[in-house]
């Protein structure tokens, strides 16, 4: 089966399906990532192919607030809607949707015939359980929590609409608004597997029966691979370093932050390893070491913690290394993830970024490095999370696709 797996954002919502991919590739089907340009490398280094979707958020700066999170989703949905059809369409079996390409998917398979699943890296559907991802972690109570979601789906058909109307007409359909759209998706019980933890999120009770919690999707790196040699020759040198990024947040804060890093290192007496990132951070000392992009699976296990802007394969992967992190949320849904990782004790309370001072991180850190109790959580967490097979459920899901026989129960899922 040739499958296209649509996906747009930052690094975080990319890498993952790197991992998916990958797995697909393995059980004998022909696998197409669709991402901006600057990530066709990491999706051809897992060995599948790689096509171009318009719109890089990398170009759209970093956020803080709602109300700028909101003008650059808008921006960056509608530059995305140009030319998605064009990117999507043709030559494809099946259409694995995320979250953020779904509201535009659904109108190229009502075209084309294409069937298609939701993977979703965040859980977007309404539940008592919590608040919406992107309104943070507080909840709401049972019924604010449900309303806000409601709420939260609202504005996000609001930002796709436009994009929704020009694709509509480039593929030649009716009119038909992204909200009606959404509804019917929902009424059809379209089938949306999520590639995150039952131990950061379990699956909310009152989710629609086709809503699965699967667990994580990886990022494929060579299991051969090598941390580099002035990278290990640190690691080897000293007790556990801590390491600092903030993936690709932060932009132009390069300079603040390094000098925030290298003093709450020294305060707190621990050696580190700064990732340059988004931010630029960057220092060299004999007991600070700055590295671009290293595989989280072959450095986190190696550090003592982890200090992150808590997206969210970043805290799944400080999870599944065991380690305990401080969480320094930016925008989106970070604050989110955050917050499940302090209620699980594998972090203290999230620094905001924006009230980012080195005396509260190093107070932050200080308690993560010196209290068990939070390593103790990580570790735990750790081996929950290793008997979960994310890639292998949506494999399997696809099997049912291919091969409905194969369900005789009748739990498979519906061409749509």
């Amino acid at each position: 089966m040739r499958i296209l797996i649509p996906t747009a954002g930052s690094r975080g919502d990319v890498a993952p399906y790197t991992g998916l991919g990958a797995a697909l590739r393995r059980a004998g089907h022909d696998v197409t990532v669709a991402a901006s340009d600057a990530f066709a490398p990491l999706v051809r280094d897992a060995g599948l192919d790689s096509r171009a979707l318009p719109a890089d958020p990398r170009t759209r700066g970093t956020v803080t607030n709602g109300r700028e999170l909101v003008r650059s989703a808008s921006a960056f949905v509608a530059e995305l809607g140009q030319g998605f059809a064009e990117a999507v369409a043709g030559g494809t079996d099946l259409l694995l949707l995320s979250a953020t390409t779904a509201p535009l998917g659904w109108h190229v398979t009502e075209a084309t015939g294409v069937p298609s699943l939701g993977v979703y890296l965040q859980p977007t559907a309404p539940t008592g359980d919590f608040p919406p991802v992107v309104t943070g972690s507080r909840s709401l109570g049972r019924t604010g929590n449900r309303l806000a979601g409601r709420f939260a789906l609202r504005m996000a058909d609001r930002i796709f609409e436009r994009a929704v109307v020009d694709l509509r007409r480039r593929l030649e359909l009716p009119p038909l608004s992204a909200a009606a759209m959404r509804r019917r998706q929902e009424r059809a019980d379209w089938p949306v597997l999520h590639g995150f933890s039952t131990v950061l999120v379990p699956r909310p009770a009152d989710w629609r029966a086709r809503l699965e919690v699967v667990g994580n999707w990886w990022p494929h790196h060579d299991t051969a691979g090598r941390l580099p040699a002035r990278l290990e020759d640190f690691l080897r040198s000293g007790p556990r370093p801590v390491l600092i990024g903030f993936g690709s947040m932060a932009a132009g804060e390069g300079e603040r932050l390094s000098e925030i890093c290298v003093r709450v290192l020294r305060r707190a007496g621990l050696r580190g390893i700064l990732q340059s990132g988004g931010a630029g951070l960057a220092a060299d000392t004999d007991d600070v070491l700055t590295v671009g992009e290293v595989p989280h699976a072959l450095l986190f296990p190696r550090v003592a913690a982890v200090v992150h802007h808590a997206g969210a394969g970043t805290s799944a992967a400080v999870l599944r290394a065991g380690v305990p992190g401080v969480a320094v949320p930016v925008t989106a849904d970070q604050p989110f993830w955050a917050g499940r990782l302090a209620a699980i004790g594998a972090a203290p309370g999230p620094v905001p970024f924006r009230s980012l001072t080195a005396e509260r991180l190093a107070d932050a850190l200080g308690r993560v490095v010196g209290q068990r109790a939070h390593a103790e959580a990580a570790a735990a967490a750790a081996r929950r999370m290793a008997a979960e097979d994310g890639p292998g459920r949506v494999v399997a899901a696809v099997q049912r696709l291919v091969r409905p026989d194969d369900d005789p129960a009748g739990t498979g899922y519906r061409k749509h």
